[in-house]
């Protein structure tokens, strides 16, 4: 019973176990691990680029530094087998091969994961579920094949049939379709992945064509992916046809407004009316545009709330962007000066003030107004623009409304404040 449970490899590693030549199989496997390691920890500092430009140059660099141990152990056992298989038997080394690459496999999985899924340097949990589900996986299958239950697994799996359409597939030709589809995805999201980090970096290209080209490309690869793996393992593209009606008539009813998103992001990107950085207001909300996708829009308020926007919003109601033609944005500082005052001495005074505090623009140049003669004063005012509005108003207006009270303090204009006159018309007498 128990002969028929263990495969030929695991047979002849318990009979090299029993020869006294095994002594050599076991001091070569410690010797690759030992010299493995060794050179792994010199060269990964040389794979691991400092320089984000560099990195991406290096395409996979990274992940092969991850993987360098298990790599190179494999590549130094799979030499001393062909070296040692000259003399004695090498089944050891054969076992140890097989478990060497399923612990690679593991490594340079997760790290394509990784690079795809995560964001910011944080795991959640539900991406620790699946590498943790995905290296079950593969030890469960690393142990199928060690025990010999693998093969027949997989004629069981071939020979149970599910009819699709006019057509029959296997239970295997859909596993093994669902496992190179998710295969070339990741593939191509890693890709896309790159692809859309070196876009990023080009100061050259606008920043919404620059999206546009990520998002294209994304999509392109998808696509490409799902077809392709679909192709690989025999399943005919026509079978998809069956599922093209039933999508046409979910696309026309339930998911009408999806599309109408997805159709409005890219005319938005392609129009560049709208770009990351700009200070926009759509109906009650109104911030700055932090991320644009496919899909929907983020804007972030002057709080710190995030509002997210459907793309179809966009296009359909009118949208106030203070950015699209200029970035320079107009700001007023007011103040109300004593009757006294010699007014142009007073409003030379503001201009000459607000044109020396930093961030003001010099073109055009600031402009001082008296715009009313009030109950309480020359309510006079100081109109200036700046040309980076991204790095805050109020600390500029700030800026200016103190330097305007320095510089009045300084002459001694006084800055009246309300007075009124009160008189009592009928003196009551006691």
């Amino acid at each position: 019973m128990t002969s028929t449970l263990l495969s030929p490899l695991w047979q002849d590693v318990l009979s090299d176990l029993q020869h006294p030549d095994v002594f050599w199989q076991i001091v070569t496997i410690a010797v690759c691990l030992a010299l493995s390691w060794g050179l792994a920890r010199l060269l990964r500092p040389r794979l691991s680029a400092q320089d984000p430009q560099q990195r991406l140059r290096q395409l996979g660099a990274e992940g092969l530094a991850r993987a360098l141990w298990p790599l190179l152990a494999l590549m130094l056992i799979w030499l001393a087998r062909w070296v040692l298989g000259q003399w004695q038997p090498v089944n050891l080394l054969r076992l140890a091969t097989a478990l060497i690459t399923a612990f690679a496999v593991i490594r340079l999985a997760l790290y394509v994961l990784r690079r795809v899924f995560v964001r910011g340097g944080r795991v959640s949990a539900t991406q620790h579920m699946v590498e943790r589900a995905f290296a079950i996986l593969v030890w469960a299958g690393f142990a199928l094949h060690i025990t010999g239950l693998l093969p027949e697994l997989l004629n069981v799996l071939e020979q149970a049939v599910l009819p699709i359409g006019k057509s029959k597939l296997s239970v295997l030709a859909i596993l093994q379709a669902g496992v190179f589809v998710v295969i070339t995805l990741v593939a191509a999201l890693w890709i896309g992945a790159t692809l859309e980090e070196r876009l990023m970096r080009i100061d050259g290209m606008h920043a919404s064509m620059r999206v546009v080209l990520a998002r294209l490309g994304k999509s392109v690869l998808i696509v490409l992916a799902v077809l392709f793996s679909l192709s690989l393992v025999g399943i005919d593209l026509t079978v998809l046809s069956v599922f093209g009606g039933a999508l046409g008539v979910g696309i026309g009813l339930g998911m009408q407004r999806i599309v109408s998103n997805y159709v409005a992001g890219f005319i938005i990107l392609l129009e560049r009316s709208l770009s990351i950085g700009d200070v926009v207001t759509v109906d009650k909300y109104s911030g700055t545009v932090r991320r644009i996708n496919t899909r929907y829009t983020t804007i972030r308020a002057a709080d710190g709330a995030d509002a997210i926007i459907p793309n179809e919003m966009l296009l359909s109601n009118p949208v106030q962007n203070q950015y699209l033609s200029d970035r320079s944005v107009r700001l007023v500082a007011r103040v109300t000066v004593g009757y006294e005052s010699d007014v142009d001495e007073v409003l030379q005074l503001l201009v000459a003030t607000t044109a020396a505090v930093p961030r003001v623009s010099q073109e055009p140049a600031p402009v001082a107004l008296l715009l009313n003669l009030g109950a309480d004063g020359l309510e006079m005012e100081t109109a200036f623009w700046i040309d980076d509005p991204e790095n805050g108003r109020g600390n500029v207006l700030s800026d200016v409304n103190r330097a305007i009270l320095k510089a009045l303090q300084l002459r001694n204009i006084s800055i009246p404040y309300p007075q009124r006159e009160v008189r009592i018309i009928n003196k009551i007498e006691t």
